[in-house]
């Protein structure tokens, strides 16, 4: 597909319609499909990873990462843990020193490459800035497909105009559905469910942001967010309450945040 057919689709009725529905998705769950759909009505794309990144108030360290959704081909969608951004150093450097909208064109044949994606090959990268926020796209294309072109890129980075904002909305979405899911959490812990989900989540966002914390550090965390109290994860861990508060704050201070609802906010990726 040359730049002319590209422009030729963005003014046909139907391009409309997809942006019309992807539009109307930033509070849904098929959002990440309907933004694939758009952007392959405009040039050959495989598959899509969405994802918000969190810096510190200095804008000089990254705390977190949440996913935000992806679409297209598994084969070339890499493993949640297979694209931290400590493999890909010159994008978070990038990241962190951006100052607007920014497009960066990758390859995934970089240090790893072999667990990013079965069939992978090129990848192209946009992100916008919104404070502390960084919501970030990332399209791929497959061995058998050529690397982005100067023409796309520059069609990328006009459409971004319009796609970066639409991303902003569907992430903080995100991170009120985040949010309902977590008041669901505690509602199971009243009623003596096994909080299973929690530690899954919270878990994998450690993972995530490729942060280790100590058993001790884990535990405390989550018995806090499980709604227990001080006093009450002591007693369970037959630790004093200064224990306890000592192993929060190497918690937080590693996760960038503090105290109880810092961690809070960090789970939900507020």
């Amino acid at each position: 597909m040359d730049l002319t057919s590209s422009i030729r689709n963005a003014d046909s009725p139907h391009f409309y319609f997809i942006l019309g529905e992807l539009i109307s998705s930033t509070d849904q769950d098929h959002f990440a499909l309907n933004m694939l759909k758009l952007i392959d009505k405009l040039l050959p794309v495989t598959a899509l990873t969405l994802s918000e990144w969190t810096l510190d108030k200095s804008n000089t360290h990254l705390t977190d990462i949440k996913a935000l959704g992806n679409a297209g081909d598994p084969a070339d969608i890499p493993a949640p843990n297979a694209s931290s951004p400590t493999d890909t150093p010159a994008l978070l450097q990038e990241v962190l020193e951006m100052e607007g909208s920014l497009l960066i064109r990758m390859n995934t044949r970089t240090k790893g490459a072999s667990k990013v994606s079965r069939r992978a090959a090129h990848q192209c990268t946009l992100v916008s800035r919104d404070g502390s926020r960084r919501c970030v796209v990332t399209l791929y294309r497959s061995h058998t497909q050529r690397d982005f072109s100067l023409s796309e890129l520059s069609l990328l980075k006009n459409l971004s105009d319009a796609l970066l904002p639409l991303i902003e909305s569907y992430a903080q979405f995100s991170r009120q559905n985040t949010l309902r899911k977590m008041g669901s959490w505690m509602a199971a812990l009243v009623t003596n469910q096994e909080p299973t989900q929690i530690h899954r989540e919270f878990h994998k966002r450690l993972t995530l942001c490729d942060i280790t914390l100590s058993t001790r550090e884990q535990e405390v965390c989550l018995g806090l967010l499980n709604g227990g109290t001080v006093p009450e994860i002591a007693e369970k861990l037959r630790l004093k309450n200064s224990s306890i508060e000592t192993y929060l704050k190497r918690a937080t201070a590693k996760l960038g945040v503090s105290g109880r609802h810092g961690l809070t906010k960090w789970m939900v990726g507020a």
